[in-house]
């Protein structure tokens, strides 16, 4: 990888350095940035050392006052629609009703202008926290900063938003883009057509694209044949009539060899238009997990075979958990990443699996410890849950 590419990449993300080292089984070489992967696994430790405060740092299991009662929160999201969101907002009522609270959620149908009015009704209404799920900086941080100064804290998830005493919490998006792309480098031996599903405007999306260019850099005999990509009512539909486009320009047998989709609503959409052309020697490669994914995934001679994911539900679990932390008045971080999983369909069994089983199968899934404190269990038992 050129110098220049590694030191602007350096400023996004250390976990890119340490992973884009790595080569499919054909392309040995000699990793020349181990220096680089030291400090990231330095950062990793680091980001596990905070966690583990968190969970003993309360020191007994005294509940305290200012979450001693049932709580109100607005969870403001750009948009609801696709599985991953509509288990992130059960994950976001289950973890609100454990700890006796109630929580509006707010969909702006992405739209950032509506986003910012929901977030300002929210305030207006007194509420106790907010959670904010997507969205742009431009379009929400004045209202972040009214939150804040009326002692409302926030919580943010896959945006932009940098305010000071706010914590943003991500599923990593370096590690997630970084995780499907090698396996797909290994699968196709670091060569072959592909074809890129992206779209812009969307945080997550970007910092997954800074990865998928890095690739392009490093795999340079991997060339990219198509790219479309649009993030609507119904993404997955929208996905799928642009993807028979594309299978028509390259109609003949080992044209395309892949297909990256960093967002499932993507992958869904690309796998129906290549099972309906009869084209499951193209393979996709996905980035999030739900019920619904794994199902495709899951079907005989499916095209989707590998994606990179966090747990939805746990994701707005440990954003909610964050939120009560700052609440009862204890410290948080500033920035959260939890660690993504790699999920490949040959890791699966034979039987159908769910959410609720992919731990059985893919170590390191989940993150049920994060941001814990131990009056949580108390609170939780005081709820009957």
């Amino acid at each position: 990888m050129k110098k220049g590419l590694i030191l602007l990449l350096l400023s996004l993300t250390l976990i890119l350095a340490a992973c884009t080292d790595q080569q499919p089984a054909s392309q040995q070489e000699e990793a020349p940035e181990e220096a680089v992967a030291e400090e990231s696994t330095e950062a990793a430790e680091e980001t596990e050392e905070v966690s583990s405060e968190q969970t003993t740092q309360a020191g007994d299991a005294d509940i305290p006052a200012a979450v001693d009662k049932p709580l109100k929160i607005a969870a403001i999201m750009e948009f609801s629609t696709g599985t991953f969101a509509s288990q992130y907002v059960s994950g976001l009522e289950a973890q609100v009703e454990k700890f006796g609270g109630e929580v509006q959620i707010y969909n702006a149908n992405n739209d950032l202008s509506q986003m910012a009015n929901h977030l300002q009704t929210a305030i207006n209404q007194g509420v106790d926290g907010i959670l904010i799920d997507h969205g742009r900086a431009e379009a929400l941080n004045q209202g972040v900063e009214e939150a804040l100064e009326k002692g409302i804290p926030v919580v943010t998830f896959d945006n932009d938003i940098t305010v000071d005493g706010v914590t943003a919490i991500s599923q990593d998006d370096y590690s997630l883009a970084w995780g499907s792309l090698k396996q797909m480098a290994q699968d196709i031996d670091g060569e072959g057509n592909i074809v890129y599903v992206w779209a812009g405007g969307f945080t997550p999306l970007e910092r997954r694209n800074v990865i998928y260019e890095a690739f392009l850099e490093h795999y340079p005999n991997v060339s990219e044949v198509a790219r479309f990509g649009s993030v609507s009512n119904n993404t997955a539909l929208d996905s799928q009539n642009q993807m028979e486009a594309v299978l028509k320009k390259y109609p003949e047998e080992g044209s395309i060899d892949a297909v990256f989709a960093p967002y499932d609503e993507f992958a869904k959409g690309v796998t129906r238009a290549i099972q309906q052309a009869g084209r499951d020697e193209i393979k996709v490669y996905g980035i999030d997990l739900s019920d619904e994914d794994l199902q495709i995934m899951q079907e005989e001679n499916s095209p989707w075979v590998t994606t990179a994911a966090t747990d939805p539900a746990e994701v707005a679990g440990v954003q909610v958990r964050f939120l009560y932390q700052k609440i009862a008045g204890e410290e948080t971080p500033s920035i959260y990443a939890l660690d993504p999983s790699v999920v490949n369909v040959s890791d699966l069994p034979d039987e159908p699996v769910t959410m609720a089983d992919v731990g059985q199968h893919i170590e390191g899934w989940g993150s049920p410890n994060a941001a814990r404190s131990p009056w949580m269990d108390a609170l939780e038992a005081k709820n009957g849950q």
